[in-house]
């Protein structure tokens, strides 16, 4: 189980590596892009080149990137839908190049044509990203918090959504689950003691599987359980609190799962340190 956090790419994606070592991350996350639009800076053969001789110096041996916040796979308009299935499926490419682990993307927003219609066109546009696609990087949906008509906040719709693709037996168990613990909060399940981590994950394992869920973003909860909304947290200091993380780390079956801040830069080696603490 490595900790690490999201990093900044500012001056090129050839810094993470650096940022990452300075607040003791064992593992990272990025934007390889604008997180809010514009076209993707060039990948040269020298840049993957710089980045993954960083890597290599800092000795971390797992990286992961976060797809635009633009993407909905679920818009009533289809240019939108499209153009997130094209930066998507592009994304994935660029990611194989710098040999990305995983590429975690939020599924969107279903306000206009409803859940159902929704939760179809997110599968739909997801065999679309997936076709034909034979890079490394793999696709993770990430569960969200619930606001709005944002699609993903419960285990259910997940794994509706993953029982869809797998249909196509081409692209069965090629996509799978980032876990953040905040948004899960927001969402209903349970984190703060031992026995709710158990039961939470115990549920995630019968509707989806264990085996899909491949990372997790940890960070604490600004709001109340169930509240619907995605507010990061210091680890320790929001409502999940020490104990539910504790239990979480030291879970027989998540020992699999490498772990990502994604808290305020400021006090992000903190979180680090935490984490490692609790970890032992």
């Amino acid at each position: 189980m490595l900790i690490g956090s999201h990093v900044s790419i500012a001056g090129g994606i050839f810094n993470a590596p650096d940022n990452a070592a300075a607040v003791g991350a064992e593992c990272f996350q990025m934007f390889t892009r604008s997180p809010q639009g514009g076209p993707a800076p060039k990948l040269t053969q020298e840049i993957v080149a710089d980045f993954l001789e960083r890597c290599k110096t800092h000795k971390i041996s797992e990286w992961v990137v976060h797809a635009p916040y633009y993407i909905n796979l679920a818009s009533e308009k289809e240019i939108l839908r499209k153009s997130s299935v094209r930066v998507l499926r592009e994304e994935l490419e660029r990611d194989s190049l710098i040999g990305a682990k995983y590429m975690m993307f939020h599924a969107g927003s279903a306000k206009g044509v409803g859940s159902a219609e929704g939760v179809k066109l997110v599968i739909d546009n997801c065999r679309r990203i997936l076709d034909g696609y034979t890079g490394s990087t793999e696709l993770l949906i990430e569960i969200s918090a619930g606001a709005g008509d944002v699609i993903g906040d419960t285990f259910e719709e997940i794994a509706e959504i993953l029982h869809g693709v797998d249909t196509d037996k081409s692209l069965s168990q090629k996509m799978n689950v980032c876990f953040d613990t905040q948004h899960a909060f927001g969402s209903g399940y349970d984190l703060r003691t031992e026995d709710a981590v158990h039961e939470t994950f115990a549920q995630f394992d019968i509707l989806i599987g264990l085996s899909r869920l491949k990372m997790s973003h940890c960070n604490d909860s600004k709001i109340e359980l169930g509240g619907h909304k995605d507010r990061h947290e210091h680890i320790g200091d929001g409502l999940i609190g020490t104990k539910g993380f504790k239990a979480i780390l030291h879970h027989p079956k998540l020992q699999h799962l490498n772990l990502y801040c994604e808290t305020e830069h400021e006090l992000v080696a903190e979180d680090i340190k935490k984490l490692k603490k609790i970890r032992g």
